[in-house]
């Protein structure tokens, strides 16, 4: 018997389970069972320790070990993975254990378990893990297996997991707000007697209702209250303070508080106020939590895309919204875009660069049958894709957010904020309460010191730039500008050059009126549309919908020089079309700007487009240049000089036969001393996008989405472009007005907290109601500004 009580008062040095039955011991420490002791070894072996430094006993017992025999099925493996090539697997993994810093630090260091594991990386607010590993030295099943041995067994399966996982988050929370909200309806129910001065009638009953209050506390305090006791200790183990260690103070104070008062038979004590402010407390979680979760849900999938890609019905192409595809549908990707859905190849040669994906710039070839991972960008000719996963489920959902790697200055700053606003909460309140005790005063004390802290949670203020700029994205959204994060609004409100691009830009090939000068066989023209048809520059579409044929030649050996011209091999002729640079040596051109035609060694003509410049052009450049300064950088001849400096102001720089590179080069130029916005189609402007501070990919139902961009606007948007640009600098406006409603909330709340005349329960329903107010005022400052800016 007393072997047994010297068990439970071991506790495992892994899970930190008390030790019933067993006691394996091991390097001098007491282990519950084989599985936790396995892992110890484990990490010892790897010098993986250090995982015991970051928390105490933080992990999992393990109970049994699974099984993974399906995990050897090619079929199933496809299903799971995210991308694979014959070096290199990505797998992201839901792992419902990843709980504390010291999961984090373990899976980021799986590379000293196993080198083929050579990238981990972890989401610890969705609690996923993407492993990058390679498929040669191992398999996923090991990967799975390693993860188990851990005490992280991932949650595998075959179905879009992200909406399970919200509502097993959202049930627990939910359960927590319930068991919250039952104890303290019935710790009030029992408290009627102290409310109404009744409780000394009845001496038998108060002590009754003061031991059931207290019992009702326990559960409140020890499993609703949880998380904020877990959060506090960790950041306390790390050195610093967070949004969460006032609050689990004050819970545990009130909790001894309302026991000593119990025992003692001196008063109620603090059970009402506990049980209510944790209730409250999570209701404002849950509300928080609700508002993030629209928001993600709204932006996660369908803002992260080009607005359109070419499907093949019957055929014919045809423009589709990306939300639109479906499993079995026929895609046409040209050279330079992207694959939005894993897909099976069909037809064409591919040369897929998977940089945007892997990081690795060595084009890869893919064979007929073989699966292309979405985010794959075809280099060479256009080729034939079928769907065979729908686009929810693609890869590319993260792509673009993975490039977005320049940390989240706003968000530290609003860190930094609550971490010192904190600690000066402590010194007040501290300070209150040693005022109040040299008054003589123990009860006003305490009051006043548990109602600075609950009154002055600094929460509120992490919250103003999240859901200000958040907002501003929805209506951005709404309008056809989607941007890809919140720190691209904040970039964009400071732009104060704008660079344009010309073709495509300035222009609109949709409305272009299309001419050849020269002579053409129907053969002939049958070739050129072969060829023209792999290209997604907006000349060659352009081109391509004027001459109008549903029947084309194989192509082979093509190639695409951006800012010249597109040749290939087209039944069994060379067919150039492009600028003169891109045609044969000696090949004498017409005067004039456009598409030439050669065929093999002989000149046939020039295609002239007529493009139509955008609507409203004049008016956009007119309001654009009160604010900017202007520049046109366009890989055209100067035809169109003469009508760009009539809309452009005089100290425009305008500039033509600009080469991708000089593009570029002017950017770095530009931003010694200016923050510029750069607008290009995303195609050849690709470089010049990514250097700029915001660079914009401007779309006509093309898919142009590049990796270097911040937004994709459609170009029936563009005359909006000054009123998006005027909302995010209101943005930060708000933001600021945000800051000063908490900080006047804060100060108004503290001084009469300190005189200790706002009562605790008061002052934690003002909590939750001052996150509400942030967030009401967020939403309908931005819905006022955006109606403003004529954007409703």
């Amino acid at each position: 018997m007393k072997n047994q009580e010297i068990l439970q008062s071991l506790s495992c040095y892994h899970c930190g389970e008390a030790l019933n039955g067993a006691d394996l011991l091991f390097d001098e420490k007491h282990f519950c069972c084989t599985g936790c002791k396995s892992v110890y070894q484990l990490l010892s072996q790897n010098n993986l320790c250090n995982y015991y430094a970051y928390n105490n006993a933080p992990g999992n017992r393990l109970e049994g070990h699974s099984h993974f025999d399906y995990l050897d099925e090619p079929k199933i493996v496809d299903q799971l993975i995210d991308y694979k090539d014959k070096e290199n697997t990505i797998v992201t993994f839901y792992i419902p254990a990843i709980h504390c810093s010291s999961c984090v630090w373990l899976l980021e260091h799986l590379y000293k378990i196993n080198t083929a594991i050579y990238r981990s990386q972890i989401d610890f607010i969705k609690k996923e893990v993407s492993i990058s590993f390679k498929n040669q030295e191992i398999s996923l099943r090991k990967v799975v297996e390693i993860l188990t041995n851990i005490g992280y067994e991932p949650l595998l399966s075959l179905q879009d997991v992200v909406k399970e996982k919200s509502k097993a988050t959202d049930r627990s929370l939910i359960l927590k707000i319930a068991l919250a909200g039952f104890c303290m309806g019935n710790v009030m129910l029992f408290s009627f007697p102290e409310y109404f001065g009744l409780s000394g009638t009845e001496k038998q009953f108060q002590q009754l209702f003061a031991w059931l209050n207290l019992l009702f506390c326990l559960p409140v305090t020890f499993y609703c209250a949880r998380d904020y006791f877990t959060s506090a200790i960790t950041s306390l183990k790390h050195g610093h303070v967070n949004l969460d260690a006032p609050l689990a103070l004050i819970i545990a104070v009130l909790l001894l508080r309302t026991a000593m008062s119990t025992l003692l038979m001196n008063g109620p004590g603090f059970a009402d106020t506990l049980t209510g402010l944790v209730f409250l407390l999570l209701l404002g979680k849950w509300v928080k939590q609700r508002t993030y979760y629209h928001i993600s849900f709204d932006r996660d999938y369908r803002s992260y895309f080009p607005i359109a890609v070419t499907t093949l019905q019957n055929g014919k192409e045809q423009a589709t919204a990306i939300a639109e595809l479906k499993v079995g549908d026929r895609l046409w990707i040209r050279n330079g875009e992207l694959i939005p859905a894993d897909s099976i190849l069909m037809k064409g040669e591919a040369w897929l660069d998977m940089s945007f994906v892997t990081g690795e710039t060595e084009p890869q070839q893919k064979v007929l049958g073989e699966i292309t991972y979405a985010g794959g960008k075809q280099l060479g000719e256009a080729i034939e894709v079928e769907v065979v996963k729908p686009v929810s489920q693609s890869y590319l959902t993260s792509l673009w957010n993975k490039e977005y790697t320049k940390g989240n200055n706003s968000q530290n700053f609003n860190d930094s904020v609550a971490k010192y606003f904190s600690l000066a909460v402590f010194v007040l309140a501290f300070g209150t309460l040693a005022y109040w005790f040299a008054q003589g005063s123990s009860v006003k004390a305490w009051n006043a010191f548990t109602a600075v802290i609950i009154v002055a949670c600094p929460c509120v203020l992490a919250l103003s730039t999240p859901f200000t700029l958040s907002a501003i994205l929805s209506v951005f959204d709404k309008k056809g500008f989607y941007v890809k994060n919140t720190d691209a609004v904040e970039r964009l409100a400071h732009c104060n050059t704008i660079v344009f691009d010309k073709t495509g830009t300035l222009t609109s090939t949709e409305q272009a009126d299309v001419y050849f000068n020269g002579l053409l066989t129907e053969e002939e023209k049958r070739m050129v549309v072969s060829l023209l048809r792999h290209s997604s520059h907006p000349l060659s579409r352009r081109i391509l919908k004027n001459l109008d044929f549903n029947k084309f030649y194989p192509i082979t050996k093509y190639k695409e020089i951006p800012g010249k011209g597109i040749k290939g091999w087209v039944n069994e002729q060379m067919v150039y079309a492009g600028s003169p640079a891109i045609l044969p040596f000696g090949i004498k051109v017409d005067a004039g700007s456009g598409v030439h035609v050669v065929i093999n060694d002989s000149y046939k003509g020039c295609f002239s487009v007529e493009q139509k410049w955008r609507t409203n052009l004049s008016e956009l450049i007119w309001k654009l240049q009160k604010k900017f300064k202007l520049k046109v950088l366009s890989g055209d001849t100067n035809k169109e000089e003469v009508y760009l400096k009539q809309i452009f102001p005089a100290n425009a720089d305008i500039r033509f036969q600009q080469s991708p590179h000089d593009k570029l080069e002017a950017i770095k130029t530009l931003q010694k001393d200016s923050s510029v916005m750069m607008l290009g189609d995303g195609l050849n402007d690709a470089g010049a996008l990514k250097q700029s501070d915001f660079g914009i990919a401007l779309t006509d139902n093309i898919n142009n989405f590049t990796p270097g961009c911040d937004a994709i606007l459609k170009g029936s948007s563009l005359t909006y472009l000054p009123n998006f640009h005027q909302l995010s600098k209101d943005g930060l406006k708000i933001i600021k007005i945000s800051f000063a409603i908490a900080i006047t909330y804060n100060c108004v709340g503290l001084y009469f907290a300190v005189q200790g005349t706002l009562y605790p329960l008061v002052a934690a329903v003002l909590m939750p109601l001052s996150t509400v107010t942030i967030i009401g005022f967020t939403t309908l400052a931005t819905r006022f500004y955006a109606h403003q800016n004529q954007l409703r």
